[in-house]
């Protein structure tokens, strides 16, 4: 069954923006290679965050392992860093057994990070600590991390391509590195993703006409309504986390958030209420859309990269893990 030569790192890469389908084509694919699945999801990782992050269901699973998937609780903040370093011990005891990994998720700068072996480590002295916590002061003024985003236009618009001015974690993160070593962190970054990758990759980006994908979007986030979306959000509220905790800033989550932090103790009738938390759905529609849109971008600048058009199989997975596999073994056997 497996005919991949594990001894050369093989890393088999499943991406592409939310709703494509890539869930269940690593699973198809896992069971064809004998592989194992790290997911590569921003929010999956979060323990009692499973409608509104769609994690793969044990139904869904199918007997195939996954890894990085409810390992952490939402009141620890999730990055990059951390991600890297859980990541590469699950390959690693992936190939210990014998198996395939198989990178599944949309975040692109996680799977960028990991396979190009990209340093994101943080610099952790007092001078650094002083400047985070200085910026951090400022942007809990009024205007403040409005402020903090136009000074980072300024000193690096490339970063801000590429971080929501909502992101003021990161905002804050390209601010300090900036007021250290004075460059951007994006030329810091262009630099390191010049490196070449770590492992043997075979790397595939599902994708789907727009149109169509938005109609995906809009409906599966109907169905996650349904499945208790607004309630699941509601618990996560309730837990109290400060707003910046990861966490609390998932699409699907922040939304809702935002539209309890409207309702609790006002005096709005349930008409009112109801309709806030309909246009909190609204809201989480476009985001995801928006966000979709955003990964296609991503994805379009990494390299060595197989693009599949779902629609070129008749949107049939089997047929789309029959081609990836064949793939493979031309790549990576």
């Amino acid at each position: 069954m497996n005919k991949i030569d594990l001894s050369k790192k093989p890393l088999i890469i499943i991406a592409g923006p939310t709703a494509v389908g890539k869930t269940a084509v690593s699973v198809l694919l896992a069971k064809a290679l004998g592989g194992e699945v790290v997911s590569a999801d921003s929010v999956q990782v979060y323990r009692g965050l499973d409608i509104g992050s769609a994690k793969v269901t044990k139904e869904e699973m199918d007997g195939v392992p996954h890894h990085l998937i409810d390992i952490i609780d939402p009141d620890t903040d999730y990055d990059v860093s951390m991600f890297q370093s859980m990541a590469r011990d699950a390959i690693e005891g992936i190939y210990e057994r014998g198996h395939v990994p198989i990178l599944a998720g949309g975040t692109g700068f996680y799977i960028q990070g990991l396979l190009y072996g990209i340093d994101f480590t943080e610099e952790d002295d007092a001078a650094h600590k002083d400047i985070r916590a200085r910026l951090e002061e400022q942007a809990s003024d009024p205007e403040g991390a409005h402020k903090l985003y136009e000074r980072l236009k300024e000193v690096d618009p490339e970063s801000t391509l590429k971080i929501h001015e909502h992101n003021l974690r990161r905002v804050i993160r390209a601010l300090e590195f900036y007021e250290i070593h004075g460059t951007p962190i994006s030329a810091h970054n262009a630099q390191e993703r010049c490196k070449q990758a770590v492992y043997n990759s075979a790397f595939f980006v599902l994708n789907d006409e727009r149109e169509k994908l938005y109609e995906r979007i809009n409906k599966r986030v109907d169905i996650m309504v349904q499945q208790g979306l607004v309630q699941e959000a509601r618990k996560l509220y309730d837990l109290k986390l400060p707003a910046e905790r990861t966490s609390m800033k998932g699409i699907g989550y922040r939304e809702l958030i935002s539209a309890f932090r409207c309702i609790d103790g006002s005096t709005l009738a349930t008409e009112e209420k109801r309709a806030i938390i309909e246009q909190a759905v609204a809201e989480i529609k476009q985001n995801s859309r928006n966000y979709a849109k955003r990964q296609i971008t991503w994805f379009k600048r990494e390299r060595d990269v197989n693009w599949i058009d779902i629609k070129d199989f008749d949107y049939k997975k089997d047929r789309i893990t029959e081609w990836i596999i064949e793939k493979c073994l031309n790549l990576l056997g």
